[in-house]
């Protein structure tokens, strides 16, 4: 036999009027309540969404010119170095000796004014 049930009540009637206890419990009985309801202002909500998910793509895609602003200007910095000459024999040693290709070796010479000790040191102190 069932037990009887308080007068307010009522089979198929919204929950009853029970004021929760602590914060927390009307916090998530507030979160509950509004997943069965239906209002119309979630199409605005929508629409709020979209305009903020559109401001911020286009944040992005500022951020992204940004950045390959630094990069042409990195590269332009890069092409105003003079061209240094090297040695081939200083290429063959630093190819040899660190095992790497010849054009790796120029390069590493070429950022090092061609000085092979100085090129030695960077790429065995330099972190990988």
């Amino acid at each position: 036999m069932a037990e009887p049930q308080p007068s307010n009540v009522h089979e198929g009637a919204d929950a009853p009027d029970v004021i929760p206890a602590t914060a927390e419990d009307r916090k998530a009985a507030k979160a509950m309540s509004s997943l069965d309801a239906t209002d119309e202002s979630s199409a605005s909500k929508k629409e709020v969404d979209l305009k903020a998910l559109n401001n911020a793509m286009r944040n992005l895609g500022a951020g992204g010119d940004d950045k390959a602003k630094k990069m042409a200007s990195a590269k332009k910095e890069e092409a105003k170095k003079p061209l240094v000459k090297v040695d081939p024999a200083d290429v063959t040693l630093l190819a040899q000796q660190l095992d790497m290709n010849k054009t790796k070796a120029t390069e590493l010479l070429r950022s090092h004014d061609a000085d092979v000790k100085k090129a030695m040191i960077s790429w065995v102190t330099s972190p990988v």
